[in-house]
């Protein structure tokens, strides 16, 4: 902004000839420099660069040039009222000719006596050329290029080294704020951007972004707990349900309505465990992978044999501690077993393989999930075949559950070729196992 302040300003003083007060002698200055004698002590013009330029932006370029021992030069048309007047302008240092003198736009002629390398000569010339700006620069006024000019380009370097360092001062407080808005995530509510050090003009967005944020995490705590009341409600009839189911006589439907009750006595256990997770996931503490899994192995076992299956337990150690919730992680990978019941096919074996690395496998037999598919089976309602079993909630819940724990849930290739969902834990065997029950 300041240089194109600058700019303007001297274009404008450049237009009234305010900047350079003698703009109209550019001609007579660049004959000046071009003349010079002949080897017979004549008058002639080196062609300088200025010259072939003046010469090409004035087709009608006219000039007499003369000096005191009567060697004379000229070129072009001169005007005739102009002819007798160089010789009887001896005694004249200069003088501008023309019919309107007093106006403000330029004479018709100047006539100068100036220093060349020829020496002393007179010069009557027009005043039609475009002064250079090296001619600019040397014709403007003291006060302009001592004065005016330094401040602008000191202003203007001041502005360039000072503007990046105010406007990062300035702006220091909205990029933490937008570092703390990088960090909101679905277990992160009641966040708020902080408005200290932000710019003013930037305080109203901020303050709306907050706002907006609270908005969301009410309507959130309301979905929540229409959740949990939901999974305390269906707990009853899903006992009674269960209860029933068992005293019927055995046979294919009987283990099909097990399965079906079993899979929502987990489904609203998990909606519990994730709300009571939710408000207490600081309180982990150190669980031991292998008892969870085999608690799982163990619980399932009969309804896995029912359904036509063999049953694997593989751990490769005999404690494999992580920090989290036990009975949350129990339910996960019930979910898991649940799932390979319902999906591996009926026939072949499940396996549940527990990892000295920090991992999970539940593996089955049946047609597995494919490549392209392996990160949308986590997705809410998201389900391989439409119409099967299930509302597409299970796997879901059990990412929700590892992400809680600051793992993973993630589909990965099996030893059986069928499915394989492992449940991932970070720094597995570094939590103290004292005090595990």
């Amino acid at each position: 902004m300041l240089t194109l302040l600058f700019l303007a300003i001297v274009a404008v003083l450049w237009s009234t000839g305010l900047l350079v007060d003698d703009y109209e002698g550019n001609t007579l200055d660049t004959l000046r420099e071009a003349v010079e004698r002949d080897a017979g002590g004549g008058l002639t013009l080196r062609p300088t660069s200025e010259l072939v330029n003046l010469r090409s932006e004035i087709p009608d370029l006219w000039f007499i040039i003369r000096d005191k021992q009567g060697h004379r030069l000229s070129e072009g048309s001169v005007p005739a009222d102009f002819i007798p007047i160089a010789s009887a302008l001896d005694h004249v240092s200069d003088a501008r000719l023309g019919w309107n003198v007093g106006e403000a736009s330029p004479p018709a002629g100047l006539v100068r006596w100036v220093d060349t390398a020829a020496g002393k000569v007179q010069i009557l010339t027009g005043t039609k050329g475009r002064i250079s700006v090296r001619r600019a620069i040397a014709a403007a006024p003291p006060l302009f290029l001592n004065v005016i000019l330094p401040m602008v380009i000191l202003m203007g370097l001041a502005t360039l080294v000072a503007t990046p360092f105010v406007i990062r001062r300035a702006m220091a407080g909205l990029g933490q704020a937008a570092a703390q808005a990088a960090r909101i995530d679905i277990d992160r509510r009641g966040v708020q951007l902080s408005v200290e050090n932000v710019p003013v003009e930037v305080i109203p967005l901020v303050k709306a972004v907050n706002d907006a944020l609270g908005r969301l995490d009410k309507g959130y705590e309301r979905h929540k707990r229409f959740l949990a009341d939901a999974a305390h409600e269906l707990r009853t009839p899903i006992a009674i349900l269960t209860t029933r189911v068992s005293s019927l006589p055995t046979g294919p439907e009987k283990t099909r309505l097990l399965e079906d009750a079993t899979r929502l006595t987990v489904l609203t256990g998990q909606l519990l465990d994730l709300q009571r997770l939710d408000q207490q996931h600081d309180q982990f503490g150190p669980v031991d992978l292998v008892g969870v899994a085999q608690r799982v192995v163990l619980d399932l076992a009969p309804l896995a044999f029912a359904a036509g299956y063999e049953m694997s337990f593989e751990p490769e150690d005999e404690n494999i501690t992580v920090k989290g919730d036990q009975t949350s992680l129990e339910r996960a990978l019930t979910n898991l077993v649940q799932n390979a019941i319902d999906h591996g096919g009926r026939r072949g074996t499940i396996l549940v393989r527990v990892a000295r690395a920090g991992w999970i496998d539940v593996c089955d037999e049946g047609r597995g999930i494919p490549i392209e598919e392996r990160e949308q089976v986590f997705e809410p309602f998201y389900r391989l075949q439409q119409g099967g079993r299930g509302a597409g909630l299970g796997l879901d819940l059990v990412q929700k559950i590892m992400r809680l724990h600051g793992g993973h849930a993630e589909a990965v290739e099996g030893p059986l070729g069928g499915a394989c969902l492992r449940m991932m834990f970070p720094d597995a065997g570094k939590v103290p196992s004292q005090g595990m029950r």
